[in-house]
């Protein structure tokens, strides 16, 4: 008897350890870091024991920018979001490499160390076309790959905008009052919450007091005219392109290529907003993506 009981707290001890060491699904998420490419990356862990959902930010943004639609997935999967290299609390590059083969290297690494399978991938922005190539080249890891108002080109006149908005912004601001004000003019359908939360958790205080982006300038060196067709033909989960109506950024013509090129695309837009959709409509963005991944 006391060797069976013995037995069975060895069994309950093991088992508990076990359990301790799976993502829990939480409220609110876990700081994590991995090392990958030579570099400390920072991400966001939701918990939960589903397949993963991977969220990849786009240029000046980071992991908490998804953090008002991330616990509505948090059930049903292992919710991780990203601070991509140079951005948030993620390392910066002493080479200022930071095109999108380098952040999707990143990601590689990262679903290599953390063994994730059956992978949802969904990116905004840039992160959207790290979501894009990481689905082509990895067709086997990917179950659906979601892309928020980015196609496969990024032309001349979009890369020198984000190139002298960046230098613009090396003056900094007084306040997060200002950043806030600033963000609001550029993204009008912001909620005051969303917008106050990409600021605290986006900014940092120069020596002299100033705030200004917690990322690396050299990003913009990063941002050129790109053409990643030859990886994203090779989609062939489901792909799902959210595309905003005041948005210019997905040409029709690029849409139509894509519905020629991808087996399984469905493309959308939503009326009456810009670059970010899941910041100014995020029930319509839910919605619509619950859709999606119901579908195979």
């Amino acid at each position: 008897m006391r060797l069976i009981l013995v037995i069975s707290l060895l069994l309950g001890t093991a088992l508990a350890a076990a359990q301790t060491s799976k993502p829990v699904q939480t409220s609110s998420p876990a700081d994590r870091f991995i090392t990958v490419n030579g570099l400390r990356l920072h991400y966001l862990d939701w918990g939960g024991t589903g397949p993963p959902l991977i969220l990849v930010h786009g240029l000046d943004r980071h992991a908490h920018t998804f953090d008002h639609i991330a616990p509505h997935f948090a059930s049903g999967y292992r919710v991780i979001a990203v601070d991509m290299r140079g951005h948030g609390e993620s390392a910066w590059d002493p080479e200022a490499r930071y095109v999108v083969e380098d952040y999707v290297r990143d990601m590689e690494g990262l679903v290599e160390q953390l063994m994730l399978r059956n992978i949802v991938i969904w990116g905004n922005s840039t992160g959207g076309r790290v979501a894009q190539v990481y689905a082509g080249l990895h067709p086997d890891r990917v179950t659906h790959m979601i892309s928020e108002d980015v196609g496969p080109e990024r032309p001349r006149q979009i890369a020198d905008n984000y190139q002298r908005r960046v230098s613009e912004e090396q003056a900094g601001w007084a306040s997060e009052a200002e950043v806030i004000a600033q963000v609001r003019k550029s993204n009008p359908g912001m909620s005051d919450a969303l917008a106050a939360s990409y600021v605290r958790y986006g900014t940092t205080k120069r020596p002299d007091g100033r705030l200004i982006w917690k990322r690396d300038a050299n990003v913009a060196r990063g941002f050129v005219p790109t053409d990643l067709w030859a990886a994203i033909s090779k989609i062939t989960a489901p792909a799902l392109y959210i595309i905003g109506g005041r948005s210019t950024i997905v040409p029709a013509e690029t849409q139509e290529r894509l519905r020629k090129t991808l087996p399984r695309v469905r493309i959308v837009t939503i009326p009456d907003v810009g670059h970010y959709p899941t910041d100014e409509k995020p029930a319509d963005v839910l919605m619509l993506v619950d859709s999606f991944l119901a579908s195979r």
